[in-house]
């Protein structure tokens, strides 16, 4: 049985009218096996045998049998092919595509502080490749995976994000690779579809949990489950009183396939959760999930001046698209807990609480 049953379960019944679209379809996936893409490829792969819609995803990787070792149930599911290339310059796969949804970044914070122009390049000639298979094979459907980080600094007194901040990175500081690097394929999309009439939709995503979220990379969320598995204690490297919002994986999935087959074209949506916590109160909660709770080190006291948020307003998302969030953060850190410890009869149990 696929331990992620039950939420694979709850996407389909969430997305359930929006299947019939991808009847017959042929999707070109890029970043389909970092975290994203494997929540994207697993409810698309359950779609397809639920629904019956012969449809086909082609999957762009660099290392396609590193996936296979990891993910052999989808590595050997007859509705995906697995290509080789480099994202910035791969050969175009030989046949026509309907979708695409191009979710390829490099999500390393190391690169980005020590390479910041292969970043910012990688980002930005990727797109524009992944827009140029897109108009050769002429699709219907466009999804770009962004990121709130385009909105740059959230000022302490804007509470949520909405998608009309208008605010940006610093464009002096070498360290905006990664967002000027999303802001710039956004452009790129959204010029291609004013130019070419290619049906764009964008998603700016925030922050997530759940099953396949790496636990050893810069995700605090991560890094605290990690040290739970361990005994504890959680270490917080800094004074814990930035605030942040998570989304679970399987709602992920649900407003990514919303927004591809319902958004509207040249769009931007908010994706994530609008029910801010500090980073010491997720420590904590992360905390409280172990029998007996572990414990909670926080490096520095807490700087003077306002917290840092970074928040999005979701009310878009809500009201055009009837998203909501389903499942709530501390049922979410259970499920991903249980996910990482693989213990199915605990994630059955957290699922049910």
């Amino acid at each position: 049985m696929n331990p992620l049953a039950e939420d694979l379960e709850h996407i389909l019944t969430r997305t359930a009218p929006l299947w019939p679209d991808l009847s017959g379809a042929r999707l070109f996936i890029t970043g389909g096996t970092g975290f994203f893409g494997r929540w994207l490829l697993e409810s698309f792969c359950q779609a397809n045998r639920v629904h019956q819609l012969r449809a086909e995803a082609v999957v762009l990787t660099r290392d396609p049998a590193g996936f296979a070792r990891q993910c052999p149930g989808l590595a050997a599911d007859s509705a995906l092919c697995f290509v080789p290339g480099d994202i910035r310059h791969f050969a175009f796969p030989p046949g026509e595509f309907t979708h695409v949804i191009h979710a390829a970044t490099p999500a390393s914070a190391q690169l980005n502080a020590d390479e910041p122009l292969t970043m910012w390049e990688t980002i930005v000639d990727g797109t524009r490749r992944v827009l140029e298979l897109a108009l050769a094979r002429g699709v219907r459907g466009f999804l770009l995976t962004s990121s709130g980080a385009v909105y740059g600094p959230q000022p302490p007194e804007l509470l949520q994000l909405p998608e009309t901040y208008a605010g940006g990175p610093d464009t002096l500081n070498p360290a905006s690779a990664y967002a000027e690097g999303k802001r710039a394929a956004e452009y790129l999309c959204v010029a291609t579809a004013q130019a070419h009439g290619l049906p764009v939709k964008i998603a700016r995503c925030f922050a997530f949990v759940g099953p396949h979220l790496p636990l050893d990379a810069h995700f605090a969320a991560g890094n605290f489950l990690r040290d739970a598995l361990h005994g504890g204690p959680i270490r917080v490297s800094g004074d814990g009183t930035p605030y942040r919002s998570y989304l679970y994986a399987a709602d992920l999935a649900i407003w990514l396939w919303t927004i591809l087959l319902r958004g509207a074209p040249g769009r931007a949506y908010n994706v994530g959760s609008d029910d801010a916590v500090t980073i010491s109160e997720l420590a904590h909660l992360i905390a409280g999930l172990t029998d007996p709770p572990c414990s909670v080190e926080i490096a520095r006291s807490p700087a003077p001046g306002p917290a840092a948020r970074y928040v999005p307003s979701v009310a878009r998302a809500q009201e055009e698209l009837g998203l909501q969030v389903t499942v709530p953060l501390p049922l979410a850190l259970r499920r991903t807990l249980a996910w990482a410890a693989g213990t199915s009869s605990f994630a059955k149990q957290a699922w049910m609480l």
